[in-house]
């Protein structure tokens, strides 16, 4: 049946209306959309500031807890270490003094020995450089020291020296180097020669005898040694009065592991108790904002799910109703208001007629350009 002008233009508002209604819910849907993604980037900001504000304050008391007892540890430490220190001082001081003490026979006996053997070589007037250890090292050495004493004489004296000198000259000859020895060798082996002559021909036995106070003083060096070498491997401590500092320590000792296992108590009721306690108090505030943003988050996609349904089931109608009459391409707002137009000024008396001249139009407009 054929629809009447004022039908056709009733079908044609209609659909215009309906187009206007599909367009508006789309506007809707894409502000909500947005909304919906703002909302949803605030509510996840706002639980990333609580957890990391959760994260930071629990970080930071649990390194509150655990420098203050490290702080109390350190001076613990510290003053167990002076205490150390003095013990060792102490016990320093302690083998000194006996060592003092046990050697003291032997010390003395190496004055008297000394004072006979300067008696002696006043009495036999001999020289007094003769009564040195050097001298006994350089022409009676009988003692390992003495030949090494004897040694390093002649490495100074006859390679060292003389080396060096030539090393000083500028221009190097090998004739030089041998004047240099022979001049050393003059002077140094000459002088050796001399005193030892000298000294040995006119007071041989004045010589021999104090070479036995030499070997009696070395003899008690040894003994001197010994007797020291043996007091500080001596282990048993209990002769330099070390108790006070034992006990000082010890104490020292238990209030370090005290305030270490204070440390663990404190850590570990911080880690079981206390920071639930700290994570309740931030997430309670930070509730009341987040309840705010899941509520409007919420509510905004229930309105977006409502949108986006009632746009499926008026896309639909529109379909249904209008879509299969005009087409596609006059599912158009300013397109239908043109057909009506048509329609209203007698160029057409329904919507087929009003398409087939619209479409005329288009091509005689784009035939004219």
């Amino acid at each position: 049946m054929a629809q009447t002008k004022e039908e056709c233009l009733v079908f044609l508002n209609e659909a215009r209306d309906a187009l206007d209604e599909l367009s508006l819910l789309e506007e809707q849907e894409k502000q909500l959309s947005q909304e919906e993604t703002r909302l949803e980037e605030c509510l996840e900001a706002e639980k990333k500031l609580m957890e990391d504000t959760i994260q930071k304050t629990i970080k930071t008391r649990r390194e509150e807890i655990r420098a203050t007892y490290e702080k109390e540890m350190d001076k613990a430490q510290s003053q167990l270490k002076k205490m150390r220190s003095k013990r060792e001082k102490a016990k320093n001081e302690g083998i000194k003094g006996r060592i003092l003490e046990e050697t003291r026979p032997f010390m003395e006996e190496i004055r008297e020995l000394k004072m006979q053997m300067k008696g002696l070589i006043r009495q036999n007037h001999v020289p007094g450089y003769c009564q040195s250890a050097l001298y006994y090292g350089l022409y009676f050495p009988r003692h390992l020291k003495e030949y090494m004493m004897l040694i390093l004489y002649v490495l100074i004296f006859f390679l060292m020296i003389p080396w060096g000198v030539y090393l000083l000259i500028p221009e190097r000859k090998p004739l030089y180097l041998t004047v240099v020895y022979f001049v050393d060798i003059l002077v140094v082996g000459g002088g050796y020669l001399a005193i030892g002559n000298r000294t040995k021909m006119l007071y041989m036995e004045t010589l021999r005898e104090g070479r036995k106070y030499q070997d009696q003083i070395w003899e008690n060096k040894k003994k001197i040694k010994k007797t020291t070498s043996a007091i500080r491997r001596d282990r048993n401590e209990s002769l330099y009065n070390l108790e006070k500092f034992d006990d000082e320590i010890a104490r020292l000792q238990q209030e370090l592991s005290d305030v270490a296992s204070k440390q663990k108590d404190a850590l570990n009721a911080f880690e079981t108790v206390t920071k639930n306690i700290l994570t309740d108090e931030i997430e309670h505030n930070h509730k009341e904002k987040l309840d705010h943003l899941q509520e409007k988050y919420q509510q905004v996609s229930a309105e977006l799910r409502s949108v986006m349904q009632q746009m499926k089931e008026k896309r639909m109608h529109v379909t249904g109703c209008y879509g299969t009459y005009l087409g596609q391409e006059f599912m158009d707002a300013q397109k239908i208001v043109q057909l009506s137009e048509l329609v209203r000024e007698g160029r057409a008396s329904n919507v087929s007629e009003a398409i087939s001249v619209y479409k005329a139009q288009g091509q005689k407009n784009q035939g004219a350009r």
